[in-house]
């Protein structure tokens, strides 16, 4: 049953700054049950606050172990999100229109940020956490370059040193990512790269390997845990991750009541799970109060479709295994994805807090190949004038699928979509689609079948 129309005449539903939410939301109390936890690669034990020290800080690691509902998000953090946040909640009107649909498609844009994405909403609070425990320097990996600029953003206002290692795919097809980066003051290694050990046995293998978000981590990680003045900082996956995104998901909720809107549906694409997370969180919490019911779909690329065709078991979360097992829906951490042209979603595994509740049946999963997304992309930059990223084109054509069932049975359902970038920096993705060059790949089941055999044994 379709929420009805409250009337809502305008375009965009925009917040004041003092109304940016002053607290994370942290699902896991409001869960039916808690996610199983994270092991230590060695022992097999559930790891502990210690084992976590020499890659993260105190008051990171205290967020990701936390059972708190609700976490103070500090005054000096709020004051940097002023420069792009609150965010604008938008009604797709002309995009509608296109379509021909009754329905009312809301999409809540995160592209404003100085770094272009969502990525800012956790790289400053990674930043700043990690400044006031005295760490002089963050080693990070990064796909599209999304979360890299974001944190390369975040430590040039906090005043410390970036170590970016993208994926060698994105590297190559994006280089204006690397100067973004670097504009930031922060430096940047393809990854795989011969400066560390995990890049040099990859590169020993396979001397062309286009990289993947698993290798890249591995030795961001290598070189975190080897540096006392050292941090790593992860742009997704980890429930601390998804804790600071969910100040999108809040301040949507205020905009929605603004104007006196429910959603039916709610769609947002999902690589690692932060900005799916981030968006959908809070509606899962009003969901699972009882005051409101809407269907809540993640979308993935068919060529990397971990929560509809991975395997809900311990793996690592990098090639290397030098990271914590965590219990995910994974493709095996020695799965390298086709490069495809959204590279943020290019990762073997799904956020550990997403895939407990994917297997909780709170949510649904969808896979979408690329060409379907595109055409979603030049469908809404024609009539909303925004180029997406290709990251987010997953959710947008699952949200052109959506309103055009809605013409056919002629409900007049509220979608609500998160667009977490903007894609001045994927002209390249842009252009191959425009000339036809660009192709649909398909899910590899042989190269998945394979690195589901070297999952880590677990008893």
């Amino acid at each position: 049953m379709a929420h009805p129309d409250p009337g809502f005449k305008g375009t965009k539903v925009l917040l004041e700054e003092d109304e940016i939410p002053t607290k994370w939301y942290n699902i896991i109390p409001d869960l039916p049950s808690p996610p199983p936890p994270p092991l230590h690669p060695k022992t097999l034990q559930p790891i502990t606050g210690e084992d976590l020290a020499p890659l993260f800080p105190l008051g990171l690691i205290q967020q990701e172990v936390s059972t708190e509902r609700y976490i103070d998000i500090p005054d000096e953090v709020r004051e940097v999100f002023k420069l792009w946040r609150p965010t604008p909640l938008v009604r797709a009107r002309r995009l509608e229109k296109a379509l021909g649909t009754p329905a009312r498609i809301y999409y809540k844009y995160e592209g404003t940020s100085p770094a272009g994405s969502h990525k800012p909403n956790t790289a400053v609070p990674q930043a700043y956490f990690n400044k006031v425990e005295g760490v002089k320097k963050l080693t990070t990996e990064t796909g599209a370059g999304q979360w890299g600029s974001a944190l390369a953003f975040a430590t040039c206002l906090l005043d410390m040193e970036c170590q970016v290692w993208q994926v060698r795919a994105s590297y190559d097809a994006k280089p204006y990512r690397k100067t973004i980066m670097q504009t930031w003051g922060a430096t940047l290694h393809p990854s795989p790269s011969p400066l560390t050990a995990s890049g040099r046995a990859i590169l020993e293998k396979d001397p062309t390997s286009p990289g993947s978000l698993g290798m890249a981590i591995s030795e961001a990680v290598e070189v975190a845990a080897a540096d006392p003045n050292a941090r790593y900082a992860l742009g997704s996956v980890l429930n601390h991750v998804l804790l600071h995104q969910t100040i999108i998901g809040e301040e949507a909720l205020l905009q929605l009541a603004k104007i006196g809107e429910k959603p039916d549906v709610v769609v947002a694409c999902t690589g690692g799970g932060s900005n799916f997370g981030g968006l959908t969180f809070p509606i899962l919490r009003e969901k699972m109060a009882g005051k409101m019911n809407p269907v809540i779909r993640a979308v993935e690329p068919a060529a990397c479709p971990s929560l509809t065709k991975g395997k809900y078991c311990y793996d690592y979360g990098d090639t290397a295994g030098l990271t914590p097992l965590v219990k995910m829906h994974t493709l095996g951490h020695n799965f390298v994805p086709d490069p495809i042209h959204a590279g943020g979603l290019r990762y073997h595994g799904m956020a550990p807090l997403v895939s407990h509740i994917y297997e909780l049946g709170l949510i649904e999963a969808i896979s979408i190949p690329q060409k379907e997304c595109f055409d979603a992309a030049i469908a809404f930059a024609r009539t909303e004038g925004i180029v997406p990223a290709p990251e987010p084109t997953h959710a947008l054509a699952a949200a052109v699928r959506e309103a055009l069932l809605c013409k056919e049975t002629g409900e007049s359902k509220c979608i609500l979509t998160a667009l977490c970038g903007h894609g001045h920096f994927d002209m390249a993705s842009y252009e191959k689609y425009l000339s036809g060059e660009m192709q649909d790949l398909e899910y590899p089941e042989e190269k998945v079948a394979a690195a589901l055999k070297d999952l880590p044994v677990v008893e």
